[in-house]
């Protein structure tokens, strides 16, 4: 006996509905609109999984060529330097969480070369120590980050900022710096301090914004540019970079001193809650596309019932409830959204998981670069497939296809015996 027969009769005649053959014109359209509803949910749910996935890929992407270059924590004193720096790192590493600290010194500043002229964020840093805090070091494609000793006025710059000055290791470049006692910005109306660097090295984080705007120099040297006697605060490296938020509240707490703290999801934070925001927005777009097709079984559902007011009509007098009735049509277009679903979610997963192989292909046969590395950041398409995400995706498409069985349904079960075989 197979598995159907076994099958309670309503869930039997509900799959042979979704069966519907080809004995008739109107068997065979109604077959027709119900397919195009399957098809309507399956691209819906695939074509969520995909954007999702990439907008997914996208963040951790860029949010990993961030961290390469940011600390996880920076812990800044409200005065402004932080003379006290060694006594503050030995209390950030009591946290058990922390696993490294350094002093650096951040300071803005401009960059001139044969007229060019760029501004930049020229941070001071202990090369002997930037290692253990960010990945920059990892990052040089010319020279070598070491070379940074204090009193060289070496300077190492992103290959962006290299490309844009024309400048490459070894040539001479001018530091523009405001005064540090006169609170004015260069271009304010005061004459900038000057000074002649030599180009060290060259970094490529993968990040455009600071490749292009950033600049590394010994934190001796850095202070005495920016005119300061102390460190302008700490950068911390955790243990687990998700854990920067908690971490940062405990050090807030423990550490002694007027201290400003910020992890990394505060830095970027315009573009961490503007990401979060496409994401919900892309999320609802295109979860109307797939209750668009859901709703597409309202019409197939209507056009099977009006066809089937005879069975129905047989199936009262032999003693079917209202109920059973309805079953059967809410079982019809179920089994519809569940085939819908599970397509959708095959051909999602399947393109999300090598998005790395289809798009370059698609890049290389239409000659398209479907991203710009100067408008985001980064110049390939990434993916990363979150399950959880399939889940709510499959279970929302199969949700709206039961919803839209509702009203078809219900009319099912109104319908009257003696007057649908009135005319048969």
């Amino acid at each position: 006996m197979s598995i159907t027969h076994k099958l309670p009769y309503e869930w039997q005649v509900g799959l042979r509905y979704t069966r519907a053959g080809k004995r008739s014109g109107r068997n065979s359209f109604i077959s027709f609109i119900s397919m195009a509803s399957v098809a309507g949910i399956a691209l819906g749910a695939a074509a969520l999984i995909i954007v999702l996935s990439v907008m997914n890929g996208f963040q951790k992407e860029v949010t990993a060529r961030m961290l390469s270059v940011l600390a996880h924590v920076e812990v800044f004193d409200a005065s402004g330097a932080m003379p006290q720096w060694q006594a503050s790192r030995q209390q950030a590493l009591r946290n058990p969480e922390v696993r490294a600290a350094a002093p650096f010194v951040e300071t803005q500043a401009m960059l001139l070369s044969d007229g060019v002229m760029k501004p930049v964020l020229l941070r001071g840093v202990d090369p002997g120590q930037e290692a253990s805090v960010s990945d920059v070091p990892e990052h040089m494609r010319e020279g070598r980050f070491d070379v940074i000793a204090p009193g060289s006025y070496n300077i190492i710059i992103g290959r962006a900022l290299a490309t844009s000055l024309d400048v490459g290791v070894g040539e001479r470049i001018t530091l523009l710096m405001s005064s540090a006692a006169d609170g004015q910005g260069v271009g304010a109306g005061t004459m900038p301090r000057t000074r002649p660097l030599t180009v060290a090295g060259i970094f490529e984080a993968g990040h455009f914004e600071f490749d292009s705007t950033l600049a590394f120099a010994h934190i001796d040297d850095a202070s005495e540019l920016a005119g300061l006697s102390a460190p302008s605060g700490l950068r911390l490296r955790l243990a687990d970079m998700q854990r920067a938020p908690a971490v940062a509240a405990q050090l807030q707490a423990s550490m002694s001193g007027e201290l400003f703290i910020r992890d990394w999801s505060k830095v970027n934070a315009m573009w961490f809650a503007a990401v979060q925001s496409q994401k919900r927005m892309m999320f609802i777009i295109l979860t109307m596309i797939v209750a668009v097709a859901a709703f597409n079984l309202v019409s197939t559902l209507v056009m099977t019932v009006r066809d089937k007011q005879s069975d129905i009509a047989i199936l009262r007098t032999l003693g079917a409830s209202p109920r059973s009735v309805m079953t059967i049509f809410m079982v019809q277009g179920t089994l519809v959204g569940v085939l819908g679903a599970l397509l959708g979610v095959g051909l999602g997963v399947l393109v999300a998981l090598n998005i790395d192989i289809i798009v370059p292909f698609i890049e290389r046969s239409f000659q398209v670069q479907f991203l710009s590395q100067e408008v985001y950041l980064i110049s390939e398409i990434p993916s990363e497939l979150r399950w959880a995400d399939v889940g709510w995706i499959g279970g929302v498409a199969v949700l709206l296809a039961f919803l839209a069985t509702l009203y078809p349904s219900w009319s099912a079960s109104r319908v009257k015996p003696a007057e649908a075989l009135r005319y048969e």
